[in-house]
């Protein structure tokens, strides 16, 4: 590990946005926060949304700019660039956009049930030979069953061809409610997406220099559904 990166781990243990339980913590039992995320850090009663795979922090921070009335929290395991997210957060003083650092496999340790409004994930890995590690797959859509208000809306955006299908797939075969679905967000001329493509990621910025489309998909998440995965990936 370079010492920039031991740098960065050591400056984020003293941010005060930043929340880094220990696996003890955390691995089959519940966190100290879930169901208190409002009351006990955020001190407001402001819906709760969740950015996963969160990177380098941009769509939280975004988000949070855009939508002062939520908190959100933007969650990822991979610390050094998270700390890029929650030291600008800091920097430009935006109470709702705090960060936690974890694998997404322990979430349902840290959210109570409808504790959270709406999930993003954006430009999340493909996992082309694994479907059931894609953050949009039945494994973890059950998952956030267990916290997420009833039908209320995942977002996607991804620059993958076989990602976008997939999720399409889930939707079909799970006769969830699709909100919205566009394979090309800057190739349409369409003002309901301009808050979708207002908001740029690092990847997201690399991906339109490359001349890929950028993908996107909404949809409404029904908590009381067993979900299942479609017959062909």
């Amino acid at each position: 590990m370079t010492k920039n990166k031991l740098a960065r781990f050591a400056e984020m243990k003293t941010f005060p946005n930043v929340v880094e339980p220990e696996f003890r913590e955390v691995f089959y039992k519940d966190y100290r926060l879930k169901g208190k995320w409002q009351k006990d850090f955020f001190k407001n009663d402001k819906p709760i949304v969740l950015e996963l795979g969160c990177g380098k922090g941009e769509y939280t921070i975004n988000l949070a700019r855009q939508y002062p009335n939520h908190n959100f929290i933007g969650i990822d395991i991979k610390g050094a660039r998270m700390w890029r997210g929650a030291k600008i957060a800091l920097e430009e003083n935006i109470p709702n956009a705090v960060f936690l650092r974890t694998r997404i496999d322990f979430i349902t340790s840290f959210f109570e049930e409808d504790e959270v409004k709406a999930i993003w994930v954006t430009f999340p890995d493909p996992q082309p030979k694994k479907p059931r590690k894609r953050l949009i797959s039945t494994k973890f859509l059950t998952y956030y069953q267990h916290f997420i208000q009833n039908n209320s809306p995942i977002h996607l955006k991804t620059d993958n061809y076989n990602l976008y299908h997939y999720t399409l797939s889930i939707i079909r075969e799970n006769e969830l409610y699709l909100l919205y679905a566009e394979n090309d967000i800057y190739g349409v001329n369409n003002n309901q997406l301009e808050a979708i493509r207002k908001i740029q990621t690092f990847y997201e910025k690399q991906f339109l220099e490359e001349n890929k489309k950028i993908k996107y998909v909404a949809f409404k998440l029904d908590k009381y559904k067993n979900l299942k995965e479609p017959p062909d990936d």
